[in-house]
């Protein structure tokens, strides 16, 4: 197996496409970059700007350079010894578009009979014998919208295809549509009765029985294809969760590629581990990301942090997990109740429970699910406590918990037949977690936001070094492929912005002034938002991505507050408070003293954002596992959530600086760029770390941790990959208020090294205050290697 050493992650769209990113590839080599990574490739929904809605798993999207762009690309790459991966979808289809879904239109027009009727998860019976479809407008009158024009049925701008003999010109389009083996409904019926699998709350991305080897074929045809024809050489499997089997799925997914390196994107709470057994060689990387924000959290803010949040509540301070469970239980019985109806039809007759009180019960199981699934008999545990907390909450229901608890396999053993009830609840359980969880309470808890990331658990505040040099060996010794990361197309906030969000935990009492003073010159100008919480949310963002522009805070301010719930929504929302919103924005951006204040915080603690975010990423990109740099994230790249974190990529400016880094002229005195807003350091140390795992694998092969000695000692985190010597500064706020490093050192492992980033020479024991001088980090090189 072909595996990398590191990859560069591209998102492929119609202005980057893969003809495009095939003229990148120099640049991504000389950056260091070991595999070229892409967004899904296959032909997507008109306009789609991410891919995730793959309509035909045939081809390669055309807009997105097709067939001929791949092997520009795959050659482009090959040729630099570059090896290629590529997102793949298993999932779910994309069906806004029916005439643009062929297997989906088939499905519509011939119902149970169409050669795709086993290709999704559709329950005719609750449909009344046909698929709902929610998109007609609110209104007894939608019907009268619908047309029949060439031989399709027309909803303004929806097409959709008539079943052969059910229609002769000039019979009523609404006689028409009721012979038809789907049925148009109102949008707002489809969260309680929706009769497919979607993705999420999706109703325009429909599940697929990838588990029936027909539909596991056709689907990944041209998947193989790339991989026989050697133009991609490894997998990224988008949403595993969603599926019924993934283990099954993934030894499919081996010998249908002859054993490709295939990573998972899969989220892992605090504690919990990948399968053992999955053919995987680990995850995309949020665990990761996760211990590398918290290594550089101070925990002494958290107190300070906590104490913010409560009085911005009314000084009633949150617990995490009731207001977890409030968010799942409020997504089971809402957003999603039709996933949760469709598990109590799967209940057995015989088992004595009224529908009604198994929905209820089921809810209660799913809203106290402790990670996002289990894969039985792996992970009964969590299904235990999943049962144990929901009798707790709901004793009323004690019985049917029970019942209920038998039936989904809490008792299960190796090689048992499951039901068909534990089976879909499996597939469940990570749609309420992420609704409930990442896509909601994220945006209530904005205690300190840069923990309130995709795959986080936001009431784990930070970790020692001890801890973090424990989880970097596990890897080292369990997963040495894994990928590991710090952006994504998902990532909530870039790892610049959250960087410098990490600060606030070094300067709770300041920030909490902060908070206080604008909502105070706020309400004195005669704007009263009302929800505290989300201000601090609101915030934070704009300190951690600051200097911002006055659209992309609106828009990032709006898509929090209708995520969190609390004040407005996506529907049915406030109109007046977004309104206010949009003006406390305004006054935070333009009136000179709430700016002064926002902007005077912001400058505060912006180097020690850039001290962090070079640590960050220096970690990330030496520590065990398969280091992925997110599209133009080897400069600052201040992002927020998607889809702000899609914008383009100047990707002829990064090659610019980075030639000029390779024939340096001016900067400091010894010839290195200084850390600043331009963040030609970052990409300095990006790109000799990057390099150096290349070039010098044989640097890379263990892990030992290195403790420094002195007074300061605790802002420093270091370790020895096998001759590659890694040295990040932590707390730096509170390492400048205590003047720096003096008399602080770190003895190094036997042998010369050099300092790749200043080419200073290293032997033995080194003072740090030397050591860190130019940069707050240092990547030693073992000078015999």
């Amino acid at each position: 197996m072909r595996t990398p050493t590191s990859t560069y992650r591209l998102q492929i769209t119609s202005d980057l496409t893969l003809d495009r990113a095939a003229g990148i590839v120099d640049y991504l080599h000389d950056l260091g970059a070991d595999w070229v990574y892409l967004s899904p490739i296959l032909r997507a929904v008109d306009g789609s700007d991410h891919g995730y809605d793959v309509a035909s798993p045939a081809e390669v999207d055309p807009v997105r350079g097709g067939p001929a762009g791949l092997r520009a690309l795959a050659d482009a790459a090959h040729a630099q010894g570059m090896g290629v991966l590529v997102d793949i979808v298993p999932n779910h289809q994309g069906v806004a578009v029916p005439e643009q879904n062929p297997w989906w239109w088939s499905l519509l027009e011939h119902g149970p009979d169409s050669p795709y009727a086993d290709a999704f998860d559709v329950e005719w019976e609750a449909g009344g014998g046909k698929v709902l479809i929610p998109v007609l407008g609110d209104g007894d009158g939608e019907l009268d919208q619908l047309r029949v024009e060439d031989g399709t049925l027309r909803y303004y701008e929806n097409t959709y295809p008539l079943a052969e003999g059910t229609w002769a010109e000039g019979d009523d389009p609404k006689d028409v549509h009721a012979r038809q083996h789907y049925e148009l409904v109102d949008w707002r019926r489809g969260d309680a009765e929706l009769n497919y699998r979607r993705f999420f709350t999706v109703a325009t991305l429909a599940g697929v029985r990838v588990e029936d080897p027909e539909v596991f074929e056709e689907s990944h045809a041209e998947i193989k294809r790339w991989i026989d024809e050697g133009l991609v050489d490894g997998l990224r499997i988008d949403h595993p969760d969603g599926l019924r089997d993934p283990r099954e799925y993934l030894e499919q997914l081996r010998e249908f590629t002859g054993g490709a390196y295939v990573v998972v994107e899969k989220i892992l709470e605090p504690g919990e581990r990948l399968p053992g057994d999955w053919a995987t060689e680990g995850t995309t990387g949020y665990d990761a990301l996760g211990v590398i924000d918290r290594l550089l959290t101070d925990p002494a803010g958290e107190y300070a942090l906590t104490s913010l949040d409560a009085r911005l509540r009314g000084g009633e301070p949150v617990h995490w997990d009731e207001m977890i469970h409030g968010t799942k239980r409020a997504m089971a019985d809402g957003a999603l109740q039709a996933e949760v109806r469709r598990l109590a039809r799967a209940v057995p007759a015989d088992a004595g429970l009224d529908p009604d009180e198994a929905v209820d019960a089921l809810a209660e199981i799913l809203a106290n699910f402790p990670v996002y699934r289990s894969y039985l008999p792996e992970g009964a545990e969590h299904l235990r406590a999943a049962l144990d907390a929901a009798r707790g909450h709901r004793p009323d229901l004690a019985g049917p918990i029970s019942t209920l608890g038998e039936l989904l396999g809490v008792d299960a053993r190796d090689g048992a037949e499951l039901g068909e009830l534990a089976c879909r609840f499996q597939q469940t359980s990570g749609m309420v977690m992420a609704k409930g969880v990442e896509d909601t309470a994220f945006y209530r808890f904005p205690r300190l936001t840069s923990l309130t990331e995709v795959g986080g658990d936001p009431s784990h505040f930070a970790v020692t070094p001890e801890e973090a040099h424990a989880e970097l060996a596990r890897r080292a010794a369990e997963e040495p492929l894994a990928m590991t990361t710090l952006s994504t197309h998902d990532t909530k906030r870039s790892e610049a912005v959250r960087a410098r969000i990490t600060v606030l935990a070094e300067a709770g009492e300041q920030w909490a002034g902060v908070v206080g003073t604008v909502r105070r010159l706020a309400e004195e100008a005669g704007v009263r938002v009302g929800d505290g919480p989300l201000l601090n949310l609101v915030l934070q963002a704009v300190v951690g991505a600051w200097p911002i522009s006055q659209e992309r805070t609106v828009d990032y301010a709006l898509k929090a507050a209708r995520e969190a719930g609390n004040s407005t929504a996506w529907v049915d929302g406030d109109p007046d408070f977004e309104d206010r919103l949009v003006r406390f924005i305004e006054l935070v951006l333009h009136d000179p003293e709430m700016r002064a204040v926002v902007e005077g915080f912001a400058q505060h603690v912006t180097e020690a954002g850039w001290s962090n975010g070079l640590a960050a990423k220096l970690v990330q990109l030496t520590m065990p596992g398969v280091p992925d740099v997110y599209q133009g994230s080897e400069l600052w790249a201040e992002s927020l959530v998607d889809p702000d974190n899609r914008r383009p990529v100047d990707f002829e400016e990064r090659a610019a600086k980075l030639a000029r880094l390779d024939t340096p002229v001016g900067g400091t005195a010894d010839g290195i760029p200084a850390v600043g807003p331009d963040a030609a350091a970052k990409l300095l140390v990006t790109s000799r770390a990057l390099r150096l795992r290349r070039d010098h694998p044989e640097l890379f092969g263990g892990y030992t941790p290195l403790s420094a000695s002195g007074p300061l000692a605790g802002h420093v985190f270091a370790f020895d990959r096998g001759g590659a010597v890694t040295v990040a500064t932590r707390l730096p706020l509170g390492l400048a208020a205590r003047g720096g490093f003096t008399d602080e050192t770190l003895a190094l492992p036997e042998g010369d090294f050099e300092d790749v980033l200043t080419h200073r020479p290293l032997t033995g024991t080194v003072a740090l205050s030397v050591l860190l001088s130019d940069y707050p980090v240092a990547l030693l090189r073992r000078k015999d290697s």
